[in-house]
């Protein structure tokens, strides 16, 4: 299947700050993650990316494509500019660690395509 190309462009670039984010918290346990701003700055800052880019992904490749939790992906950038405090860390660590690894099986896929 081809993609349209802006599609195309929008896939590569969540997955790179996926693959960022990735990086970032490779090895590390939240207690550091929860101490190190930089750190989750640094995370925050890529989920915004990814959310940002995901609500610019065509409707109709959103729907030839259900298998990707679009919604979640694009709700990502809102729920960060409307949480704060220390429940947004916890919230982040685990979009970081353990949702956006799951969703990006999908997505994967698709740029391989």
């Amino acid at each position: 299947m081809q993609l349209e190309k802006q599609d195309r462009v929008n896939l590569w670039d969540i997955r790179e700050a996926a693959r960022e984010i990735a990086g970032f918290v490779r090895g590390v346990k939240f207690e550091e993650f929860e101490k190190n701003k930089i750190l989750r700055y640094a995370v925050e800052r890529q989920l915004h990316v990814i959310g940002e880019i995901a609500a610019h992904i065509s409707p109709q490749f959103r729907e030839k494509h259900p298998e990707v939790d679009w919604h979640s992906l694009s709700t990502l950038r809102r729920f960060l500019a409307l949480q704060y405090g220390d429940t947004v860390i916890r919230r982040v660590w685990l979009a970081a660690t353990e949702g956006l690894p799951e969703m990006l099986v999908p997505l994967e896929k698709l740029i391989s395509e």
